[in-house]
């Protein structure tokens, strides 16, 4: 009876333990389902998109950068295809026991094949066998080791025609195209053109600061408007730079899932994982049409043709449009555009850099010179406005004056000479002793009135101020030295005086005009692919010249006489008969005088050889102006370039007649919609 009673006992705590252990077995489920609906239920699209966050990828669509064309519709500036060979070191290279990954033992000939097919040197082949060695120290998934790396860019037609035809010995090997820029016309306006420069790290950050894949989209575009990618192409130069926001478009985007090696996936049922919108199109460059004549640049380039180095600027005397920036020593901007790889870039600018001749510096623009007897019109015109000498007035010229202990020299004795005598002879002895009159600020706020000795605000190309001294400025650099003999070097645009060939050709624009100094202007309009217009720049005005009519004429009529006297220093261009007022100027260096001609010294210390002029006289059309570097003198040598400068436009603008800038049909450019594309290892 006892053992009843005690397996009765027993039998009731078996239960009693059993109810907890169901209890808390129910209360373990019923936690576990709640967590499950919280988790999959209520937390689901937070989740989810956590989830599709590590199989998403948003990939950058390339836009296709705009065109740069000339005033009469020729490409200067367009974009071609260019083929890139890549591996996936993952796919050639196999993990051994030191988890390390190495060339697998039957892909050596594979290696060597792909060495071959790509012509590479010794040298190549270890670099990029090391490359593959770094990127695979790791046997994990989405290490760099499963990323493309490009082995040779730019390939030519018969290495790509080799690689379909091995393809299948060549795992992990492809082809992908890509946009570079191309220019047509080599160095021919570089310059101006300018050139794009990949963006790196560095530059990167100006755009996408630290903490910036935090920040909102609208913070995003306020400091980084173009979306701008490592990588990515930016204008560094010239057009390329002026016009950086209209040519760059806008990047597009489409949403792609990747597998856990990092490899895109593709297909219906792939797609279906992706939320609306998939992708956003890429919105092409807009073109850009300049106020440039790419002709007159090749006209200007075969006048250049015995000289190093120099410069040369038309400009449109009514409208301050530039027809011609020529600068030389100038380079070729496709050494710099890509094709040939970053290699070629880099030694190509590595000879440019060492270069003594600074074949990188814009002269036009960017180097300032001594202006020599070009500045005198300005010079005079100072004096006329304070009426400060008298139109018929006298003063003889005997060769020198002295001042003190220093001789100031002329390069004739004249005789008596008037104003207009003075411009057309350029007679340094009239204007020393007349520029007392005037003093030194007033010849410096008369030039400064017509831009000189500041910049013009073209906007591109690291454009140099120069100078125009004064006596604060030399009070501040050499105090209490101030003497009036560097009034006297001034007014013969001398001494201290420094100004651009951009500068001097708006200041004889407006004395051709009589009235106007214009901003210049290097781009006309911003056009759609079908040449319409979106976009046209008129003329900017920068000031209205407070001189009066008849003084502006009598500066004409010395600068007329210069080419029509037999006297002048520019009369060999009389025989033209394009009606051309003009000066000449041959600018002292400062440097020793070396007597040796046939020394390379001596050419390095001669003199700066100008000419400035407009035509035609009644009706001005044209401003030019052309300097020598170290081109001895400017009567001898600068006259005769200007000569074929005015000839050759007149002869282009007869040819011309009956098409104009506005009404040209633009060239058809085929690659101007071509797109980058990928050959993965699939097929080629």
């Amino acid at each position: 009876m006892s053992d009843f009673l005690l397996s009765r006992a027993d039998a009731g705590e078996f239960r009693k333990r059993y109810r907890w252990l169901i209890l808390i077995t129910l209360l373990a489920f019923t936690t576990i389902l709640i967590r499950l609906f919280q988790l999959q239920i209520l937390s689901h699209k937070e989740y989810e998109g956590i989830a599709r966050q590590n199989i998403v990828r948003r990939v950058s669509l390339t836009t296709t950068r705009g065109l740069i064309r000339d005033a009469y519709g020729q490409v200067l500036a367009t974009n071609r295809p260019i083929y890139n060979a890549f591996i996936v070191p993952g796919r050639m290279m196999l993990s051994s026991s030191n988890s390390q990954y190495n060339l697998h033992s039957n892909q050596n000939e594979s290696w060597a094949r792909l060495t071959d097919i790509l012509r590479l040197n010794p040298s190549e082949r270890h670099q990029f066998e090391q490359k593959m060695k770094t990127a695979c120290i790791t046997q994990e998934e989405r290490s760099p080791c499963w990323r493309s790396i490009v082995i040779r860019e730019d390939l030519p037609r018969d290495i790509i025609a080799e690689l379909k035809q091995y393809q299948s010995e060549l795992p992990g090997v492809g082809v992908t195209s890509t946009l570079i820029r191309d220019y047509p016309y080599n160095h021919l306006a570089a310059h101006t053109i300018g050139y794009l420069s990949e963006i790196n790290p560095e530059t990167l950050s100006r755009f996408r600061p630290q903490g910036y894949e935090h920040w909102n989209e609208e913070e995003k575009k306020k400091t980084n408007p173009l979306a701008y990618e490592l990588g990515d192409k930016l204008g560094v130069s010239g057009v390329e730079a002026l016009a950086e926001s209209f040519l760059r478009g806008q990047k597009g985007w489409e949403k792609r899932i990747i597998d856990a090696r990092g490899r895109y996936r593709t297909g219906p049922e792939i797609e279906r994982l992706l939320e609306a919108p998939i992708r956003s199109k890429a919105i092409a460059g807009k073109n850009i049409r300049l106020t440039l004549d790419i002709e007159l640049e090749q006209a200007i380039e075969k006048a250049f043709a015995f000289f190093k180095r120099g410069a040369a600027v038309v400009v449109e005397v009514q409208t301050g449009r530039l027809l011609a920036l020529y600068s030389k020593p100038d380079f070729d901007l496709n050494e710099l555009s890509g094709g040939g790889g970053r290699n070629r870039i880099r030694e190509a600018f590595q000879l440019l850099q060492s270069n003594p001749f600074y074949p990188m510096l814009d002269r036009t623009m960017s180097g300032t010179f001594h202006p020599g007897s070009v500045f005198k019109p300005f010079t005079a015109l100072a004096l006329l406005h304070d009426n400060l000498v008298k139109l018929e007035e006298t003063v003889e010229c005997k060769g020198s004056i002295t001042l003190g202990h220093r001789i100031f020299r002329c390069s004739h004795i004249h005789g008596k000479m008037t104003l207009r005598e003075a411009l057309a002879q350029s007679c340094n002895v009239y204007f020393f002793k007349v520029a007392e009159r005037a003093g030194m600020d007033r010849i410096a706020q008369v030039a400064s009135s017509f831009g000189l000795g500041e910049k013009t605000g073209i906007g591109m190309n690291a454009e140099a101020a120069g100078r125009i001294p004064t006596r604060y400025w030399y009070n501040l650099k050499h105090p209490g030295q101030f003497r009036i003999g560097l009034t006297l070097n001034t007014s013969i645009g001398q001494g201290d005086t420094m100004i651009t060939p951009l500068q001097m050709a708006l200041a004889y624009a407006a004395i051709a005009n009589g009235d106007t100094l214009y901003a210049p202007q290097i781009i006309r309009s911003i056009e759609r692919n079908d040449g319409s217009i979106i976009q046209d720049f008129p003329p900017r005005v920068r000031a209205h010249l407070p001189f009066s009519a008849e003084h502006l004429e009598i500066i004409k009529d010395g600068l007329k006489e210069a080419v029509t006297s037999p006297k002048g220093t520019a009369y060999p261009m009389h025989a033209l008969d394009l009606d051309i007022a003009g000066k000449t100027g041959t600018a002292q260096t400062g440097g020793t005088i070396i007597q040796n001609r046939n020394s390379k010294l001596f050419h390095e210390h001669r003199d700066h050889a100008w000419f400035a002029g407009f035509a035609p006289l009644k009706s001005p059309v044209i401003a030019v102006v052309v300097l020598l570097e170290h081109g001895g003198s400017g009567p001898r040598n600068a006259v005769p370039i200007a000569m074929r400068i005015f000839q050759d436009y007149f002869r282009l603008s007869s040819m011309r007649s009956h098409t104009s800038p506005s009404t040209s049909t633009p060239t058809t450019d085929i690659n101007q919609n071509s797109k980058g594309s990928s050959w993965r290892d699939k097929g080629l």
